[in-house]
């Protein structure tokens, strides 16, 4: 079960709209749906909030740390209150997706990704789990950190608004642990339309006689 919930982005209002902010947007989501606000927690570098789910603490952080850094504070409140790696959920911008996918995973590498590398060194593990929020890829590996800090298009923007929302129809199996489930709801994009039934044959009219 996710105990740790962790969004990933920059502070601050020139970053609050760009892509690699897209962690944020999901945890703020999430923390809405949840009821909670996050505030900010010095012990922690970051915003916070806790609730409970059946008796049981469920954290919800943004680090202020800046992204290359993020894993000082997710350790932080990972060692205070003995969350372990698998118990942990981060969500972050995927430059291997498209805008409108999302994919959970667990364990993996940091895929140059400059918060999940920091997440790996502070946490010394790899296997929590990735909630793969789609931005794009600018196609062109020069342009990467400049694509990552730029305003996605108000379409795009749209797009990963929708994955987020969607997403987050499985937190409530993220909260209790199925992750087989909260895998089948993430990656359900939608349901298969019905084929349209074929109409039966009627019989067959007679002929109209030439005039």
């Amino acid at each position: 079960m996710i105990k740790l919930f962790v969004g990933l982005g920059n502070p601050g209002p020139e970053y609050e709209s760009t892509r690699h902010n897209a962690g944020f947007w999901w945890l703020d989501a999430a923390a809405q749906a949840l009821g909670v606000q996050l505030v900010p927690e010095r012990s922690y570098h970051g915003l916070v909030a806790r609730t409970n789910i059946q008796g049981r603490s469920v954290w919800l952080l943004e680090p202020q740390t800046f992204m290359n850094l993020s894993g000082k504070s997710v350790a932080a409140l990972a060692r205070f209150y003995k969350i372990a790696p698998e118990e942990v959920l981060v969500a972050h911008d995927e430059l291997d997706l498209p805008a409108g996918q999302v994919k959970l995973k667990r364990g993996g590498g940091h895929a140059g990704h400059n918060g999940l590398r920091d997440i790996h060194a502070q946490l010394g593990a790899s296997d929590y789990w990735r909630l793969r929020i789609g931005i794009g890829h600018p196609g062109v590996k020069a342009e990467v950190i400049h694509w990552v800090l730029q305003k996605p298009s108000p379409e795009q923007r749209r797009l990963i608004e929708a994955a987020i929302a969607h997403s987050l129809q499985a937190l409530p199996a993220l909260l209790h642990g199925d992750m087989a489930k909260a895998t089948l709801l993430i990656h359900t994009t939608a349901a298969p339309r019905p084929k349209p039934q074929r109409p039966k044959p009627g019989p067959s009219a007679a002929p109209e006689a030439d005039t």
